[in-house]
């Protein structure tokens, strides 16, 4: 390749992975804020928790605050997708290759070095979009408060507030478990989804092109992902969102959790997480397969 066509890759495939991960923003981010609401809660013991289950969430935040509330911090969400995902999915295979060097026909890359770009790809982009996550998880958060007792009308007064009132940095907050969160998550997500496509397509025989052969790998790799980024999802949640009072540093939060809430705090909103994620992962690689064929065919034809 000459540089034009190395410049033109890069600035395709990350257009391309901010398209699809905007998409999949739009359709899932219910489950999300259903999610983020299921994560922040805190119970005391007899106490009845105000939200139970996913869909039980959902209905609630919609019979109190009215549907919309559901896609309440979309426009971050939105925001963070086109930096975060534009660069951790967009560069995933450039980089990718970088690290496995030349490959003879028929070579693949190996598992290990799959993960290696995951987890590269993942800590470079969320060093970069990490303010939006802060602003969107405030956004959906605030959700909870009466109208007139939310503290940001929109997400430029978020990030205008909080670097007000904490500086620039305060926008960085939660940035080191954001790291480890994204690093683990994109690294289960984008590794397992290229190894599962591998496995079915050379061991199954399923279509490459196939949008079957798309869902079942992007559903199995946002298992994996689930299950493997729960905790410092739940960490990065309560981290960002943690109000005066509450513990604020990684360290204090983690002791506290397992000492009033148990183990299992940091697999709360499990399921919402996996719904949100798998479904995501969906919308979002099927999406990014038929704009990639799209683009395949028309280069193709000319």
């Amino acid at each position: 390749m000459n540089g034009e066509s190395d410049i033109a890759f890069f600035f395709r495939n990350v257009l391309m992975a901010s398209a699809a991960a905007m998409t999949g923003e739009i359709a899932t981010i219910p489950l999300d804020t259903a999610k983020v609401r299921l994560q922040i809660q805190t119970t005391a013991p007899g106490e009845t928790p105000r939200y139970s289950g996913i869909f039980g969430t959902m209905g609630k935040v919609a019979a109190e605050e009215g549907p919309f509330a559901l896609w309440g911090g979309l426009a971050p969400g939105l925001q963070r997708q086109f930096v975060f995902a534009g660069l951790r999915i967009g560069l995933y295979v450039p980089i990718r290759d970088v690290i496995t060097g030349p490959l003879a026909p028929g070579q693949n890359p190996t598992l290990l070095q799959k993960i290696l770009a995951g987890m590269t790809t993942g800590a470079l982009g969320i060093s970069v979009a990490n303010p939006t996550d802060v602003v969107k998880i405030r956004m959906q958060a605030q959700g909870r408060l009466p109208v007139d007792q939310r503290p940001y009308t929109n997400s430029m007064d978020c990030y205008r507030k909080i670097a007000a009132a904490n500086g620039v940095s305060g926008l960085w907050v939660g940035v080191v478990p954001n790291i480890m969160r994204n690093s683990i998550i994109n690294a289960s997500e984008l590794a397992s989804y290229d190894q599962f496509k591998q496995i079915a397509t050379q061991t199954l025989g399923m279509n490459a092109d196939a949008t079957m052969t798309h869902i079942f790998c992007a559903f199995s790799a946002g298992f994996v992902a689930v299950c493997c980024g729960s905790p410092v999802d739940v960490l990065k949640t309560r981290l960002m969102n943690a109000t005066p009072g509450q513990p604020t540093g990684l360290v204090s939060i983690v002791g506290h959790m397992l000492a009033k809430e148990g183990p299992l705090a940091f697999y709360k909103g499990f399921q919402a997480n996996f719904l949100r994620l798998g479904s995501w992962n969906v919308v979002m690689f099927l999406t990014l397969e038929k704009i990639k064929l799209y683009f395949d065919n028309k280069s193709k034809n000319q």
